[in-house]
């Protein structure tokens, strides 16, 4: 709900100037790779971004603490799974841990800065979106778990 309500504030009908579409705010590449026809349909678009989000939760090890693995994997969401590599190579440069995310929540911002991002594989990204994406669903989380528990 909290990650839906940050993509879309649960407008299935929403859309970016970057293509991005639907409640979930999925790529037309990545909503065709997940089998959606129709991006502003909810019913298709919220099982879907589940997915892809539990697809890059897998695509960290399984030996990471939560609730790391799930913000790591959600700023992969975000940012894409490439960018979070060059993030976790930053880190591991930098002395930190690839797998904490209050140690990647500090790297992030610097892939967008030349002299770190020239010398990784996939270069310029706008790093400090996904710290922000994450910190805003956690927020809307909490805001969700406090109105749930107090109906």
């Amino acid at each position: 709900m909290a990650q839906a309500y940050q993509e879309s504030h649960w407008n299935p009908k929403a859309s970016s100037p970057t293509g991005v579409k639907g409640i979930m705010m999925l790529t037309r590449r990545t909503a065709k790779s997940l089998g959606v026809k129709n991006r502003l349909d909810a019913r298709q678009a919220i099982p879907a971004g589940a997915q892809y989000l539990a697809k890059m939760r897998s695509r960290f090890r399984d030996d990471i603490p939560e609730p790391d693995r799930t913000y790591l994997a959600l700023a992969a969401y975000n940012i894409g799974r490439a960018h979070m590599h060059d993030a976790q190579t930053l880190a591991r440069k930098l002395n930190k841990n690839p797998y904490r995310w209050s140690d990647i929540e500090s790297v992030l911002p610097l892939l967008s800065e030349k002299k770190h991002y020239k010398k990784l594989k996939y270069g310029y990204a706008r790093g400090l979106e996904p710290v922000l994406y994450v910190q805003r669903i956690r927020n809307y989380q909490n805001i969700i778990e406090q109105k749930l528990a107090s109906d």
